[in-house]
């Protein structure tokens, strides 16, 4: 087996039998690419590398490396998203924060008694310290249990914020534990409780709750926007942990039994420039990963709904039809 990555040690243990391997790395990774290319070589290996854009574990390379007749993917900085009919090795990333930081957060957290402390794949392996060091200064800990795309305790990704989601009754507040915003702003979007993010590499510690206001005004304008919609083009992508073309084909027959027309939209990774030369459609549907109709709204000339956000739209519509001269607030 592969060892671990760290980022003071990035040396791997390669098996001994030659194959042929595709390497797989996220941005942040990408310039090891080399390296571990040259190592894998040296011991009779056959390397290629996916020089494609990957959103995570599930995004793997599959139709590539069966193109180059693979016989393994090595996927670097994510654990296993869910089983895939193709051989894969998960080489995770593991970051050593400073956790000195963590002294900041015991301010803001006074009021708080039991804090749920979640935190990404990179900094699992620091939690147990953190959740000690929360202890040790008075606090009631809590971990959750994600919904399945995770695989521990306190451990979100951004489209499975379960370890959140499952204990928002439980705590008092929430500490988010590791580097930017992408994770921390998914499960904020989907508890209730205060939501402190302490970030060690921009060493900066602050609630982030207004967000919530933010983005439920996002959410209301994209749907009231899209009530005179007459034409919806759903969008499914092709990725393996992200395909659904049976949401999709639900949610083309609850348009078009609105009265309404809609047609499915296949894409790999979505071209936004391109779906905006779709001039005739009045409204975008997603039904790959949640988080394209939270953080690319902007990128879309037309309103881009998630799928319980169609389910709303299609409401209006059906008590505008019901109300003449009926105005939406």
């Amino acid at each position: 087996m592969w060892d671990a990555l760290k980022a003071t040690d990035v040396i791997l243990i390669v098996k001994a039998d030659a194959m042929k391997i595709l390497l797989q790395f996220p941005e942040g990774l990408k310039q090891q690419a080399l390296m571990h290319a040259k190592k894998l070589e040296a011991e009779g290996n056959e390397v290629v590398v996916s020089a494609t854009p990957t959103f995570g574990a599930c995004d793997l390379a599959i139709d590539e490396a069966r193109n180059v007749k693979a016989d393994k993917i090595v996927h670097f900085g994510h654990a296993e998203f869910h089983h895939v009919d193709f051989n894969v090795e998960y080489v995770p990333y593991d970051i050593d924060a400073d956790m000195q930081i963590l002294d900041r957060a015991l301010e803001p957290l006074k009021p708080y008694s039991r804090i749920g402390l979640v935190t990404t794949i990179q900094h699992m392996h620091q939690l147990p310290k953190v959740a000690d060091f929360f202890r040790e200064n008075g606090k009631t800990v809590v971990m959750g249990k994600p919904y399945g795309f995770a695989k521990q305790r306190g451990q979100i990704l951004g489209c499975d914020v379960g370890s959140a989601t499952s204990i928002d009754r439980d705590v008092d507040a929430f500490v988010y534990f590791g580097g930017g915003m992408f994770h921390p702003l998914g499960a904020l979007l989907m508890t209730t409780k205060p939501f402190l993010v302490v970030e060690p590499f921009q060493g900066s510690v602050e609630f982030i709750d207004k967000y919530r206001d933010v983005y439920r005004k996002r959410s209301r304008g994209k749907m009231l926007a899209s009530a005179d919609a007459k034409n919806f083009g759903i969008l499914v992508t092709t990725k393996n942990g992200q395909a659904n073309m049976a949401m999709a084909r639900i949610l083309k027959a609850k348009i078009e039994g609105s009265g309404l027309s809609a047609a499915i939209l296949v894409s790999n990774t979505f071209d936004f420039d391109s779906i905006n030369n779709m001039l005739e459609f009045d409204a975008f549907v997603n039904t790959a990963c949640p988080r394209i109709s939270i953080d690319d709204i902007d990128r879309t000339r037309k309103p881009l709904l998630s799928a319980n956000e169609l389910n709303e739209v299609l409401a209006i519509k059906k008590e505008l039809a019901a109300s003449p001269g009926k105005t939406l607030a």
